[in-house]
């Protein structure tokens, strides 16, 4: 049993047992919501990821969607679209063509590395240190990244602090 059944075993058991009184004295009650309050801590345990578990092909949001395939290489993440919405500007493929270095405004968008040298920090649970490149406007920004479930990753991007910027919410492609 892998921990996400654990965890919805767990919660439906929770749930089942402590939220309801079984008789109006409330005692029992107040022993099981002390018994839920105290089993906090292991559900958060149970909702923890690996490094390689951001590795997959994620769905972007927005009208211009995309496919990115996160990879590792040399310890970091990187991320590359495989894949555009709309892959075409009259018939020819989209262009990086908002690209601050004019030698790259020719590179088509399509294989284009978008999320750069992220490092996990197990310790918060996300993917940080790296930049996101954003073909829209040709900027790149610092950002982190962080796993809702293993199927849906919180991706921000910002300027200087966290604080400032935009988050996206990505969901994996089977």
């Amino acid at each position: 049993m892998n921990d996400l059944q654990c965890l919805k075993v767990l919660s439906r058991f929770i749930i089942e047992n402590s939220l309801v009184a079984t008789n109006n004295s409330g005692t029992n009650f107040f022993m099981k919501n002390l018994f839920f309050i105290a089993l906090m801590p292991l559900l958060h345990s149970l909702n923890t990821f690996e490094p390689d578990d951001i590795q997959g092909t994620w769905l972007t949001t927005g009208n211009n969607s995309a496919k990115v395939t996160i990879y590792r290489r040399d310890g970091k993440y990187y991320g590359k679209i495989a894949w555009l919405k709309v892959p075409t500007d009259n018939g020819m493929p989209k262009l990086d063509k908002h690209n601050p270095n004019p030698i790259h405004r020719k590179a088509t968008l399509v294989g284009l590395t978008i999320i750069n040298g992220f490092k996990w920090d197990a310790s918060d649970q996300e993917w940080e240190g790296g930049t996101i490149y954003d073909p829209a406007s040709g900027n790149s920004y610092s950002g982190n990244m962080q796993l809702q479930d293993i199927n849906t990753l919180k991706v921000r991007g910002y300027i200087g602090i966290s604080l400032i910027g935009r988050t996206e919410i990505w969901s994996r492609v089977p």
